[in-house]
């Protein structure tokens, strides 16, 4: 995916944060709601194809009594991370509001692998989402993160001959979409361009969750 994509993505995303916080959130604290939810979709996108597979597994090891089932959850995701709830954002999208979506939202947190939960902690997006919840827009957000002509997976949306509709975006279009996020948030707030709102514990486990999978074929500061 080239710069020119990246960028129309992060005009996307930004927009997003315009139209749907505006009422909600000081400008100034957008970036509190969009960043992790960049990162949400961007998880959620990337463990789509797999989905089934680890929900099949999942109930494999509940019924053979296995305590320690991270590895083989790991692997039935093909990732270094999964998610064991039954839901997705897309099935999030069509859920009630109120209760019933309060209980499905934190079923879908609670389902993801330590890792990932260590991420979203960090974010304090837990209190993010029950804003949203509160403002009656989470299920807004999710919709507009889930457009159809925005591709934040890792593998190309096909049409229906086959062809390429949307490209990937590998993990490295992915930090420079975040880097673009984070820049334009820090303008708009008055801030130097080195500061980074995202807090470094995030930073350092992004990083480990991006090249784990590879971890075993880097040689020399590259991927063999």
């Amino acid at each position: 995916m080239d710069k020119s994509q990246i960028d129309w993505i992060s005009d996307f995303i930004w927009n997003i944060a315009d139209d749907v916080l505006r009422d909600v959130y000081v400008r100034g604290k957008y970036r509190d709601v969009i960043l992790p939810f960049t990162v949400l979709r961007r998880l959620d996108a990337v463990l789509e194809p797999t989905k089934d597979a680890v929900l099949k597994m999942k109930q494999m090891l509940d019924d053979a009594g296995v305590s320690n089932q991270e590895s083989a959850l790991r692997n039935a995701a093909d990732q270094a991370f999964f998610n064991t709830s039954q839901f997705s954002l897309l099935r999030l999208k069509s859920s009630s509001k109120g209760q019933q979506l309060r209980d499905n939202r934190s079923d879908y947190l609670a389902g993801f692998s330590p890792n990932i939960l260590e991420i979203l902690d960090k974010f304090k997006f837990r209190n993010q989402v029950q804003t949203l919840i509160d403002a009656d827009i989470l299920g807004t957000l999710i919709e507009r993160f889930l457009d159809p002509n925005v591709n934040l997976s890792n593998t190309p949306v096909l049409d229906e001959d086959s062809k390429v509709k949307l490209p990937a975006l590998d993990n490295h279009g992915m930090g420079t979409l975040f880097e673009e996020l984070i820049r334009r948030f820090n303008e708009k707030n008055n801030e130097e361009a080195g500061e980074h709102f995202t807090p470094r514990d995030v930073v350092k486990l992004m990083p480990k969750l991006l090249f784990l999978p590879v971890a075993d074929k880097i040689v020399g500061g590259g991927v063999a």
